[in-house]
């Protein structure tokens, strides 16, 4: 009851927030009706070589293209989503590494599904991708692990990831005692990758009009998308087990 009746108290005292800024009024120019994206402007027909292709063309614009936004989730659908850095990408699928024990680590081994979404804004684009993941091997996640600076070995073996902390002298401190010498820099036995395997893709450009475009891919074998129905009206056979359809903005 004491517990109640504190809540209440801070409720009561929050302060009303408001911002000067007209955000309704933030309009940006994105591509003009010319400069569509269709399917004939496919460079492959299936996703992974369409996205080599944007990423190779974010690489020449974009600072840190491989940046995407995380969406993981709890067995009970509580999600939660964060920026991490993609380091690796082939026809198998995304590589990123984490701490295990931090929340998107802990949630992706119970529920061992994600989305991923890399945006580059100065070229109206965004890729969006969904899969299942697993965990890299401990040879693969150590051979990364080695080829990092020393200074980001040292945080991943300092940083017990989404748990509190006193401050932030806490983590100098404690990295401190590496630059010493005095403790060796090893692989943290929570620390690695995963690996997301695609079932979905879908590849947006922004238009002006907000008639934006967007085309999705599919892989028929996978179980989230045996439930979706095929319009041939629609729907194209793509190549390796991909189909691939426009949708509406």
């Amino acid at each position: 009851m004491r517990f109640v009746r504190l809540l209440f108290r801070l409720m009561e005292s929050q302060a009303h927030i408001h911002t000067n800024i007209d955000i309704a009024a933030i309009r940006k120019p994105y591509k003009q009706p010319n400069e569509y994206f269709g399917t004939e402007h496919l460079v492959s027909h299936e996703p992974f070589g369409q996205f080599k292709k944007w990423f190779e063309e974010a690489f020449e614009y974009v600072e840190e293209p491989n940046s995407f936004c995380l969406s993981t989730a709890t067995k009970d659908g509580i999600p939660s989503s964060r920026f991490l850095l993609m380091k690796d990408f082939d026809e198998n699928g995304f590589k990123f590494y984490t701490n295990y024990d931090s929340r998107k680590g802990r949630e992706l081994e119970t529920n061992p599904v994600a989305s991923m979404c890399f945006y580059w804004p100065s070229m109206s684009r965004s890729v969006r991708v969904d899969g299942r993941v697993e965990k890299l091997s401990e040879v693969e996640s150590n051979a990364y692990f080695h080829l990092r600076p020393l200074d980001s070995q040292i945080s991943a073996v300092i940083s017990k990831q989404s748990q509190p902390i006193p401050s932030r002298q806490f983590l100098l401190d404690q990295r401190q005692k590496y630059i010493d010498g005095s403790l060796q820099v090893e692989k943290p036995e929570r620390w690695g990758g995963f690996l997301v395997i695609p079932h979905t893709f879908e590849f947006y450009q922004g238009q002006s009009n907000r008639l934006s475009d967007r085309i999705q891919f599919r892989r028929i074998s996978s179980d989230s998308n045996q439930t979706i129905p095929i319009d041939p009206s629609v729907t194209h056979q793509g190549t390796h087990g991909w189909i691939y359809e426009r949708l509406s903005p």
